[in-house]
């Protein structure tokens, strides 16, 4: 089993969700999340007033997966995140141990 972690634009949350929903992923947790990678931030102006935006709006989105979904999930989030353009986000895999539904105490693969 794999937790996936995609940061990707909040705009494309929607088509993301729709489209791991059409492979069978079943279930995962959004957050709204600011940061910066090669992004840097921007500048906006607000009032004439220039200021800088150090933190990029983004939307984190984490999903356990089987090894077998692995490839498939990758790939529908990079088609469905991207826009060819800067700050796309990233998709981050770790090994996840043991997931346990704590309603039926399934555990494994079961319980994803």
């Amino acid at each position: 089993m794999k937790m996936l972690t995609a940061v990707v634009k909040p705009f494309k949350a929607d088509q993301v969700r729709d489209a791991l929903a059409q492979v069978g992923v079943q279930g995962m947790t959004i957050t709204e999340v600011k940061g910066f990678g090669r992004q840097k931030g921007h500048t906006e102006l607000y009032r004439g007033a220039e200021y800088v935006v150090d933190f990029v709006p983004k939307v984190k989105l984490e999903l356990a997966v089987s090894d077998e979904q692995l490839d498939q999930a990758i790939d529908v989030i990079m088609k469905a995140a991207g826009t060819g353009k800067i700050g796309d986000g990233k998709i981050f895999v770790t090994d996840l141990e043991q997931v346990i539904r704590i309603r039926t105490g399934e555990i494994g693969s079961e319980a994803i």
